[in-house]
């Protein structure tokens, strides 16, 4: 990953996860980076007392060899649980939540946009309401699992970013 990519993702990643915290209605623990781990990451106990998480990271970046690579993050959560072991002290844990994940693939001019939605999914999940859930700020494709809900989504515009061959004459993957 280039610098430029580096700076865009660590900032991106700041705020969503500084509004994210902000805007939850439990305590929201942020990590900072360190030998252990790859990226900050930012972690919250469900009702269940069971520890979630939400990572930020680039998908796909520019670097020095493939400098016109396209530019996508995604947003994960509950993925690689066992990656995780930060808790509070003095907090009540019953563990990783492997109940549910969810990863979303987005440009990053898109991804401060999904924070209310992500805010949203999270709650409706700890709620056991996922029917509760509002529409996305930008069309995105599912991809739903044989068995369970959906756990893996694209936004459009970052679809068409990384398949440019699939839709060679749309419009959006200019």
């Amino acid at each position: 990953m280039n610098p430029e990519a580096k700076h865009i993702v660590n900032e991106l990643r700041h705020k969503f996860y500084t509004n994210f915290a902000a805007t939850m209605n439990m305590p929201v623990l942020i990590t900072g980076t360190s030998y252990s781990s790859n990226s900050p990451i930012a972690s919250w106990m469900d009702r269940r007392q069971r520890l979630n998480y939400i990572n930020v990271y680039a998908y796909t970046a520019p670097d020095e060899f493939v400098p016109f690579r396209p530019f996508i993050l995604r947003l994960a959560i509950n993925k690689s649980a066992g990656r995780v072991t930060v808790t509070r002290k003095g907090q009540v844990c019953r563990g990783m939540n492997l109940m549910w994940d969810f990863e979303l693939t987005v440009l990053p001019k898109e991804i401060l946009d999904f924070l209310p939605w992500i805010v949203n999914l999270v709650e409706s999940q700890d709620k056991g309401s996922p029917l509760l859930l509002e529409s996305p700020p930008h069309s995105f494709e599912l991809n739903v699992p044989e068995v369970g809900l959906f756990n893996n989504a694209w936004t459009e515009k970052a679809w068409l970013l990384a398949n440019p061959t699939m839709f060679p004459n749309s419009s959006l993957s200019s």
